[in-house]
């Protein structure tokens, strides 16, 4: 299982750069041995699962397992007092208060229900996994803000979370595929933007053994697509070198469908279309698929064009399927249901702004829109062959790029502003005035200063693109 996760990777000399903002703490030589820990043991607990689930695309029922995580609050408290580490009752209790208001927002983003917010904090009631990890993550979102200052709490919580997790990794409890989710997230933010993939890993082995897909349903649905959003990212870090590391063919599976691949692809965009009917929420998440699915199209072609792959994006094939997946682009935009689409637009921002100021009062609709215009700028960069109906471009690289800008600046929702990050680099790197470059790197930076998700080491990519000095803005 290990050599599979692990194969030579191509990498573009577009590749995103080596450098990275963060602190010391990633090379803290027990923060590394921990991470490799952890992926040793999510690739083991895979490889358990997978030698005896059965041969179903369904995932497991979590309707009891999550339902007999309802004590009361006592047990909770009762962590907070008595669990392993040795970290003050207050600061806990801190954390706890920053993963209500600063983290849960951010997983839930493309979640009303807002499962990471609400059933987690109950489910880590019953499992010491759970509870140490979002304490974890929270923690490492106060050190990150420069709330606790010289403080390594994360490291303790990330250290019991990683114990608590080995005794249930050959389980199909709920709480194992929280945990992960959580201390991935923990990763990618404490990491170099280089090792994302390898912190993506060990939860796409546990989704690919366990069956967990798009269209789960609950819990474990969303669970399913903070991952998702977080493979997204390195896939569109990667530059056209990968894709996601959770083959996109699983990513929304529909149990015991007959038909060619063709219908296939055409029943999911059905079924995410009927769902984002019901629940907006689904029909952003069908933006981070589209957007997943270019990133596909664009690794097999790159690897097609520059290394020789016969993986079926020749020419002719290449452009049918830019055809098809440009279509399916068009027909999210077109079908949008009002709660993604914009309240309020104005052509030009404050003060004779180049970018346009596009307001979305649905959290799942910022991004989900950004994510649908960074997706039309990655397809009409690779969109090169005269034989291409450029009759389908509706709009210009440049005009899609300006609004990915303008959502950011005119929608600062915490929530939503870190998964701006990747977007505004494939945006920014179009324009060429000083003052649109100003802009863009002010905005980058202020994603770090409120998140503390690293995001400054885009600015000395962009640095390089726009064909300055390094240092120059930063």
């Amino acid at each position: 299982m290990e050599a599979d996760l692990t194969d030579t990777q191509f990498v573009s000399p577009g590749a995103a750069s080596n450098e990275s903002t963060l602190d010391e703490y990633a090379a803290n030589p027990r923060f590394q041995q921990l991470q490799t820990e952890l992926r040793s043991w999510l690739v083991v607990g895979a490889t358990s699962r997978d030698q005896t689930r059965e041969n179903s695309a369904s995932p497991p029922d979590t309707s009891r397992a999550t339902t007999r995580h309802k004590p009361g609050y006592q047990h909770l408290w009762g962590h907070l007092k008595n669990s392993a580490d040795q970290i003050p009752l207050k600061w806990k209790i801190k954390y706890l208060h920053v993963w209500i208001t600063e983290c849960a927002p951010w997983l839930d983003m493309f979640d009303s229900a807002r499962h990471f917010g609400l059933q987690v904090p109950i489910i880590a009631q019953k499992s010491p996994a759970v509870f140490h990890a979002l304490l974890a993550l929270a923690a490492r979102t106060a050190e990150r803000r420069g709330y606790t200052q010289g403080s390594r709490d994360s490291l303790e919580l990330y250290s019991q979370a990683i114990s608590s997790l080995t005794s249930s990794l050959n389980t199909k409890e709920p709480n194992v595929m929280v945990t992960a989710c959580i201390l991935c997230v923990l990763e990618m933010m404490s990491v170099s933007p280089r090792d994302w993939r390898r912190h993506v890993e060990g939860c796409a082995a546990l989704f690919a053994s366990s069956g967990i897909n798009g269209f789960s349903g609950g819990l474990l649905q969303a669970v399913f697509w903070c991952y998702a959003r977080m493979d997204l990212c390195g896939a569109i870090i990667a530059d056209g070198a990968e894709a996601t590391i959770h083959p996109i063919d699983k990513w929304a599976l529909l149990p015991d469908f007959s038909g060619t691949e063709a219908e296939k692809q055409e029943a999911i965009m059905a079924e995410f279309l009927k769902r984002g009917r019901q629940i907006p929420d689904m029909y952003a998440n069908c933006a981070v698929y589209l957007c997943a699915k270019v990133c596909d199209l664009l690794a097999r072609r790159t690897r097609c064009v520059e290394l020789g792959e016969e993986n079926g994006c020749d020419d002719e094939n290449f452009e049918q399927e830019w055809n098809k997946l440009w279509s399916e682009l068009q027909g999210w935009y077109t079908h949008r249901p009002p709660e993604m689409t914009p309240v309020k637009e104005i052509k030009t921002g404050a003060g004779g702004s180049p970018f346009p100021m596009i307001f979305f009062p649905h959290w799942a609709a910022i991004s989900s829109n950004q994510l649908y215009h960074t997706a039309c700028i990655l397809m009409l960069e690779i969109m090169n062959d005269a034989t291409l109906d450029k009759g389908k471009m509706i709009h210009s690289s440049l005009w899609h790029a300006r609004r990915v800008v303008g959502i950011s600046l005119t929608n600062p929702h915490p929530g939503c502003i870190n998964n701006a990050i990747q977007p505004l680099h494939v945006a920014g790197k179009l324009f060429t005035h000083f003052e649109e470059h100003s802009i863009i790197v002010k905005l980058i930076d202020s994603i770090e200063a409120r998140t503390g998700w690293g995001s400054r080491w885009r600015i000395k990519d962009l640095e390089t693109t726009w064909g300055y000095c390094r240092g120059t803005f930063t």
